[in-house]
């Protein structure tokens, strides 16, 4: 007699995953893989302050470790704006390549 039809082979043999199940358990891989932001201590922060005035004020370029849930991301330009209101930094990459970084997301930053 066939495999399939002994047993649980019924079953095992017409199994069907719809395209919403599965991009409902890759979502789910992916969100497992997510991590948190670990907390900085005062020197770590003041280092981050002293080279985005550096950078400020000087037009050197600064090479910002910026956190994210997945991955860290490098990113490398001069600081030409700082918002203390908003908490956020302009980080001029080239000609109309820029971006706005939050303070708190930033975890290094070195000249």
């Amino acid at each position: 007699m066939s495999k399939k039809l002994e047993g649980n082979g019924f079953w095992e043999s017409s199994r069907i995953i719809i395209p919403e199940y599965k991009e409902a358990y890759l979502k789910l891989m992916k969100d497992r893989q997510r991590r948190g932001k670990r907390e900085l201590d005062d020197q770590e922060v003041l280092l981050i302050e002293q080279a985005l005035i550096e950078s400020y004020n000087t037009r050197q370029s600064v090479i910002l470790v910026v956190f994210s849930p997945f991955d860290d991301e490098e990113l490398k330009g001069v600081i030409t704006s700082i918002n203390t209101a908003r908490r956020e930094v302009k980080l001029f990459r080239g000609e109309d390549d820029f971006s706005w970084i939050k303070l708190e997301d930033i975890i290094s930053a070195s000249i």
